[in-house]
């Protein structure tokens, strides 16, 4: 690809010095010079132009020439894969409905065309003034003028003299000019398809009726203007050359401006409706094509505010995997109790299912990064920055619904080495490439890379994978120290003939150095398959030439688009950085197209390891374009889509103390009419200004049904209480109002969590998790202008100290259903209180415990978790142990609360 790059802009650079070569060439024969160039005459005489001689003025032209053409090179050189596009493209088999060509005209052919244009149209006129700027020198071309003395203004309007030749020569220019100009009036018909003129993004009814018109019209006076010019290069006749120039700029002026503007004010705008309904309608069936949103399939949810047993027991693994734990909070959590060392460090949290003890569980899990740069400053080495802390090591999980007695989550995955569930065993858990991997490190060298700490001593290693690339010979040596900019790479004694060199080691540069022609998520996310640690990083493919459909901004890194597909899954193996692109949308033209340009970078999706295959899902980034989208574009009639009858908005709700728009959430759900629990991506939405629920979306990630959208309509008649009204309803609840309330009187902050609405059944719950905080002060850090400060030795430690002094505790949940609002200690206690008493909850990850309120059978179950807890106090298995206790008094407290009830 960079040869690719390199090839075309030297192409470029190639072109643009033929063509200006080729126009001096023509100058030098039409007029090999001799004339005085630019005369100013001054009260003392006439004085030489610019103070040059003839061979400066050469050197100075030549000089220009070369960098003029190198900077238009270099730009156009970042054009290579349209190029290619357009060499490979695919078609899309639909057509647009007003010149009703293939949709890949527009996005493989338009776009290629358009730049050839207007590079031509550059490259002429360049061409054009690089040659006055000959005939200038030689005198073809002189202007003469009294400039006065030195110091006072001109006397007189300079004199401009140009010899035949000459003439025939730029004027012979200028007719092809007009005709790129002619060319340019063609593709702007076909521009007309992204006019943002009417009322909906596309060609308007004045767009179809008189512009295409008005443009058909401009190229044929063009044509006939340009055939004036080149008359006029050989036989000169000015009158008619100024005349027919007038007609043309009149026609462009009539045609391309005023005849619009009169037809759009006095036709259409009264008329608006009805003259752009089809209009209307086209943009929005290609809207929902280009954004996919012709594959959601719409369903009625009728809603029931009541839950049976036989409900609950259908839903048991949804219950079971609600999420009570946010991102944020919990990064801060394992910030807290699992990076271990100060230069360890967790980027994010991600979100995925795995199948521990033969359940579907929803896991949180973040990767722990070596930041080499939190170091101590005197143990910033070149050999320790390079050669020692290489790598990262292990994970943190959690399960997204279960929390300790001090209101910590329950680790499945933790310390170091990692302990781990045995459905998450990893056998190789160092981290090579990862989020925050900035550094190029050397393997397989004379010293031993840290590997993780073990008590007060440290654990090393020798690296024993393939990642990286040989670094034995002293030419690989000395290219690495010019690209690093880094000697010590050179004259080091710690290489070996074994050593490699790993560099590009985060995942996003990596990814995009490979393939930069795709777009990325913002969020890859770490997956445990086969003992081995691997990313995965959803690709897109997009396009802001779709015809018809309308542009979003911002939403993808702020790129401009209007089509996209998430076309490609890209998995790094954390450990060797094997790059791996595999297709998972065949029937998109863009990747196909590139597959056929590289054939070697694509492999087919069932090619995938099928372990990997379970860990796919749907991308956030998508889903909220799409979801952005589809508040507007979900009305498919064209009079309530003018009136914008019915437009939804994406919820706010209550993140600590500060209204937000909320974010689509993954969970684990059964699906109305489904047969089993799968993992998907979901986001409600509410009417426009309006707090009520009014549907929500849905993304499948589970194979096969992965990338299929539904959305569920409520009922219009009904109130569905949305988001913000929950909220609302929190804080008009005066105990819990209160108790929130103490709680920031006392040292700490509170933060209301995500707000989470549960399809279950036909209805809903909401769950909000509340974590409490203890204030601390911003920082720990010496005074600004102490030693410390100065020296710079507080730079890791005790920054790093204050950035994670913050430990929030998940200290009580609210759970709202129908009229019921409730906050408890965890998340069994308020299911419980809210659905009254239907639902006996239990940890998934103990023994089952069956939805009865039989206390025979809650009996038996207590018992066979003391018998556990004995034996994992007999085998000094802590932490088994208080888990079993946990789960004892939890069935005793059922039972308590059942004996009460029957009283």
């Amino acid at each position: 690809m960079l040869l690719s790059k390199f090839g075309f802009g030297s192409l470029i650079w190639l072109l643009l010095i033929l063509l200006i070569s080729a126009n001096l060439y023509a100058a030098k024969r039409l007029n090999p010079g001799g004339g005085r160039g630019l005369v100013v005459k001054a009260a003392d005489g006439y004085v030489s132009q610019l103070g040059l001689s003839g061979r400066g003025l050469n050197t100075l032209l030549v000089a220009f020439i070369l960098f003029l053409s190198f900077i238009v090179a270099s730009k156009g050189s970042y054009q290579w894969d349209m190029v290619l596009r357009f060499l490979n493209q695919q078609p899309f088999g639909t057509t647009d409905p007003i010149f009703e060509k293939d949709v890949g005209f527009y996005l493989f052919s338009l776009p290629f065309y358009v730049y050839v244009r207007n590079g031509l149209l550059v490259l002429i006129v360049l061409a054009g003034l690089v040659t006055m700027g000959w005939y200038l020198k030689n005198g073809a071309l002189q202007v003469e003028g009294d400039f006065g003395q030195a110091e006072g203004p001109p006397t007189a309007l300079p004199k401009i003299t140009i010899a035949p030749e000459a003439r025939k020569h730029l004027i012979f220019l200028g007719g092809i000019i007009v005709l790129l100009l002619a060319w340019g009036f063609h593709l702007k018909m076909y521009g007309l398809l992204y006019s943002t003129q009417g009322p909906a993004f596309g060609a308007s009814y004045t767009d179809v009726h008189i512009k295409v018109l008005a443009y058909k019209v401009l190229i044929i006076v063009s044509i006939g203007f340009a055939l004036v010019v080149f008359f006029n290069a050989f036989k000169f006749r000015m009158k008619f050359f100024w005349i027919s120039g007038a007609i043309w700029i009149g026609a462009m002026l009539v045609f391309a401006t005023l005849l619009p503007l009169m037809v759009q004010k006095f036709l259409v705008k009264p008329n608006e409706l009805a003259k752009e309904s089809p209009y209307i309608a086209y943009n929005i069936d290609y809207t929902r094509k280009a954004y996919n949103l012709n594959r959601i399939k719409e369903v009625n949810f009728e809603v029931n505010d009541k839950l049976s047993a036989e409900d609950l027991k259908r839903h048991d693994a949804t219950i079971q995997n609600i999420r009570i734990w946010d991102e944020r909070p919990l990064l801060q959590t394992y910030r807290q109790i699992q990076t271990i060392r100060l230069y360890y460090d967790f980027n994010n949290v991600d979100v995925d299912r795995y199948l521990i003890n033969n359940q579907y569980r929803q896991v949180m899990l973040a990767a722990r990064e070596l930041m080499v740069n939190q170091l101590p400053r005197q143990a910033q080495t070149w050999v320790n920055r390079h050669l020692i802390y290489t790598h990262g090591y292990g994970l943190a999980s959690s399960p997204v619904n279960e929390v300790t007695r001090e209101g910590l989550p329950r680790l499945f995955i933790k310390d170091l080495p990692p302990s781990f569930e045995p459905d998450l065993k990893i056998e190789r858990p160092e981290i090579y490439y990862g989020e925050k991997t900035l550094e190029y490190v050397l393997v397989k060298t004379k010293t031993e890379e840290f590997d993780y700490p073990r008590g007060d001593k440290n654990v090393y290693t020798i690296y024993q994978g393939r990642g990286g690339i040989p670094i034995k010979s002293f030419f690989r040596r000395l290219l690495f120290s010019i690209e690093f900019l880094d000697p010590q790479i050179l004259f080091t004694n710690y290489l070996t003939p074994e050593s490699r060199i790993m560099y590009n080691r985060r995942i996003g540069r990596r990814t995009g150095l490979i393939a930069p022609f795709l777009n990325y998520d913002a969020d890859p996310y770490l997956v445990v398959s086969g003992g081995k640690l691997y990313w995965i990083q959803d690709a897109y493919t997009t396009s802001n030439m779709y015809p018809y459909s309308r542009r979003s901004h911002g939403r993808l890194r702020n790129k401009e688009l209007n089509y996209i597909r998430n076309s490609v899954k890209v998995t790094i193996d954390a450990y060797n950085g094997d790059v791996a692109y595999y297709i998972i949308d065949e029937k998109d033209p863009i990747v196909k197209t590139y597959a056929k340009i590289f054939p070697d970078l694509f492999k087919p999706f069932n090619e995938m390891p099928a372990d990997l295959k379970k860990h796919i899902r749907y991308p956030k980034d998508l889903f909220k374009i799409q979801v952005d989208t589809y508040t507007k574009y979900h009305m498919e009639d064209v009079q309530v889509f003018y009136n914008q009858e019915d437009l939804w908005q994406i919820p706010d709700e209550l993140y600590g103390d500060s209204r937000q728009e909320m974010e689509p959430y993954y969970i684990i759900i059964k699906l109305p009419e489904a047969q089993k629990e799968e993992f998907l991506l979901m986001l409600p939405f509410t009417p426009s200004k309006k707090d009520n629920m009014i549907g929500w979306l849905a993304a499948r990630s589970d194979l096969p049904d992965y990338g299929n959208l539904l959305v569920y309509k409520l009922p219009k008649e009904k109130l569905v209480y949305g988001p913000m009204q929950i909220e609302a309803r929190v804080d008009q609840q005066t105990e819990i109002s209160r108790e929130l309330s103490l709680w920031g009187q006392r040292g700490s902050r509170v933060i209301r969590g995500n707000l989470l609405a549960i399809p279950l059944s036909d209805t809903f719950i909401y769950v909000e998790p509340v974590y409490l905080e203890a204030k601390q002060e911003e920082s720990e850090l010496p005074p600004t202008g102490s030693p410390q400060r100065r020296s710079g030795l507080v730079s890791s430690q005790q920054k790093v100290k204050s950035r994670i002094a913050s430990l929030p505790e998940l200290k009580r949940v609210i759970v709202a259903f129908g009229n019921r609002l409730i906050m408890e200690e965890n998340l069994d206690k308020a299911l419980s209180s809210v659905l009254g008493g239907q639902i006996v909850p239990e940890p998934l990850a103990s023994p089952s415990i069956a939805q009865t309120q039989d206390i025979s059978n809650l009996g038996a179950l207590a018992l066979e978790h003391y018998n556990m807890a004995k034996d994992y106090l007999r085998q000094g298995n802590w932490s088994e142990y208080g888990r079993e206790l946990e789960n004892l008094e939890k069935i005793l407290k059922e039972i308590s609360l059942i004996t009460k009830e029957k009283k």
